[in-house]
């Protein structure tokens, strides 16, 4: 074992702070990285202050990293010192169930490993990229192709990425498409650029008019604010399908009706209480359908990751030093970001 430095909360209410954690030496099929950069994500936040009820301390969080292979194990095959690599939510899950021969490990049926606050189903604990370096099995290691200097736009890929890419690409959006997204934050805007990337006629929908230059910037050809019922029903039974990233809850039978027949509504953010629920009638009449998707499994990550250097598309970030997190935290909760925090890991000493 190693002694490595990182930022870990201690409880509930203790903030994060400088701690130390140990991490395995690499065996034969490891990964070793030295984390440059490291994605600030709302599920870090509402870990570390254990807002789930399911947090195993001293937390480090991070699950967006991105930095520079430093060992490899000997049977490592497609990695070597001096790669970029990165690491997303998961860093294991059992292998042998439906899913993950699949190649959808999100959706292990044992339960996959997150990056940090261990197993899904319990057990030991894990620690996250809020720290100096991460080993990882190479099985769930993904490749950087992006250019060194725009890494920090790349970590935020590793989460918020994935979690907008997966519904997109499992729907099947693309050209000839009407694709609307649903709110203008961390999730939101990667929705959009990835929307449009596909090649879909892109709607932002957000309460917010102020947000409607910055959403055509980022690839929205239309914005409708939501609170107009005006606006709203200029999309009526129009759209192909819908991305949902609003996690506080919200009535979602208003962006159910704008869904054309067989179109489909998937949401991706977890509220803190429960939406409303649909009226059937507005699925039936339609033969409409609400979904759900979980981030996404490593072949499609990497897929998604390959899809973004080729086309240019990173996050939109601001780069912080690792003592700022807390204050960054507290600037979540008031949306004062555009669009994610991305913690400069070389601060951390």
């Amino acid at each position: 074992m190693a002694s490595v430095r990182a930022y870990a909360a201690q409880g509930p209410k203790s903030g994060l702070a400088p701690f130390e954690i140990e991490r395995r030496q690499p065996g034969p099929q490891d990964v070793k990285i030295q984390i440059l950069y490291c994605g600030v994500c709302h599920s870090d936040l509402h870990t570390a202050r254990n807002e789930w009820k399911n947090t195993l301390y001293p937390s480090v969080p991070g699950h967006e990293i991105v930095g520079r292979v430093v060992a490899a194990g000997d049977r490592v095959q497609n990695f070597r010192v001096g790669d970029l690599a990165g690491v997303g939510c998961m860093v294991d899950s059992c292998g042998h169930c439906p899913s993950c021969e699949e190649g959808e490990e999100q959706y292990c049926e044992n339960g996959f490993t997150g990056t940090y606050n261990g197993p899904l189903f319990g057990g030991e604990n894990t620690y996250g990229g809020y720290s100096q370096s991460i080993v990882v099995r190479e099985s769930f290691v993904l490749r950087i192709r992006h250019e060194e200097k725009d890494l920090p736009k790349v970590a935020p890929l590793l989460c918020a990425g994935i979690t907008t890419y997966s519904p997109l690409r499992h729907w099947k959006v693309g050209p000839g498409m009407k694709v609307g997204v649903v709110g203008l934050g961390g999730l939101g805007h990667m929705g959009v650029k990835l929307a449009h990337a596909m090649g879909a006629h892109v709607v932002l929908f957000t309460t917010s008019p102020g947000k409607a230059e910055d959403a055509r910037r980022l690839g929205a050809d239309e914005v409708c604010i939501s609170r107009d019922p005006v606006q709203m029903a200029r999309h009526s039974a129009s759209l192909d399908f819908i991305l949902n990233t609003v996690a506080a809850p919200h009535d979602i039978n208003s962006f159910l009706s704008l869904l054309r027949r067989d179109g489909t509504m998937t949401l991706v953010g977890v509220p803190e209480n429960l939406h409303p629920s649909p009226e059937v009638a507005t699925l039936i009449f339609r033969r409409r359908s609400l979904a759900g998707s979980l981030i996404g499994g490593i072949r499609e990550t990497q897929e998604m990751l390959d899809f973004c250097a080729a086309q240019g598309i990173g996050s939109d970030v601001e780069t912080i030093p690792v003592d700022y997190i807390n204050t960054a935290y507290e600037r979540m909760l008031r949306s004062d970001v555009k669009y994610r925090f991305v913690i400069d890991m070389s601060t951390l000493g």
